[in-house]
């Protein structure tokens, strides 16, 4: 609700049908009206710090840790580029394993991909680097200057498999590193929103924090 009290207000024309006049205005909050951090501002390292959403943590109990205050979980949401929490934020444990049954129901544990394993000569020498996407019949042969012979490794010695399951806590995983204001530059945060969200004088104008829309209601004969 903290969001909501900071939105300007705008006035539409009433159709409801037990209105006094056509003259009647309805106001409301400007959902429109919205900002989005610019891209680039993330770059600037004094303003930010990078963050890894814990299990279970909500915006709301994130805001509260940061800033003091649960109201304030527009302000995390914003900076970490968020417009959709449903989809964007992470899911608890539970919450991405019944996703996932839901999703795949018995193909839950069934290969989604298959990656390499690590591999080293008997010098320790890395000869491939783990987690590279390969076919499922992938298999590598190397010179291992140690034992002087050509090596081959397949199988489950070369690749293991990565599970639907594991693949949709992956990628919900992916969502824990976000950005998230200073606290010490919240203050200024909050007063640049609020002198954003100032209307411009315009036809619709009627002081800083309302707009009028037009009255476009049509009168049948």
């Amino acid at each position: 609700m903290g969001y909501f009290r900071e939105l300007p207000n705008m006035r539409y024309p009433s159709f409801l049908p037990d209105k006094n006049s056509s003259l009647e205005f309805v106001e409301t909050k400007n959902l429109f009206r919205r900002i989005k951090l610019r891209d680039d501002f993330k770059n600037i390292f004094t303003l930010f710090d990078k963050f890894e959403i814990p299990e279970g943590l909500r915006p709301d109990t994130v805001a509260e840790g940061l800033y003091g205050s649960d109201e304030l979980d527009w302000v995390v949401l914003i900076t970490a580029g968020i417009t959709n929490v449903r989809n964007q934020w992470p899911l608890s444990s539970k919450e991405i394993y019944d996703y996932s049954l839901d999703k795949y129901g018995t193909d839950l544990d069934n290969p989604r991909y298959w990656v390499t394993r690590e591999i080293k000569d008997s010098k320790g020498k890395l000869i491939m680097a783990k987690d590279n996407v390969v076919d499922p019949d992938f298999s590598i042969t190397f010179y291992d200057t140690g034992l002087s012979i050509n090596v081959t490794k397949s199988g489950v010695e070369a690749r293991t498999a990565v599970s639907n399951y594991e693949y949709e806590t992956l990628l919900n995983d992916k969502k824990r590193n976000i950005f998230v204001l200073k606290p010490e530059f919240l203050q200024q945060f909050l007063n640049d929103f609020r002198d954003l969200m100032v209307y411009d004088n315009s036809s619709q104008f009627i002081n800083d924090n309302v707009i009028q829309t037009e009255n476009t209601s049509v009168t049948l004969p």
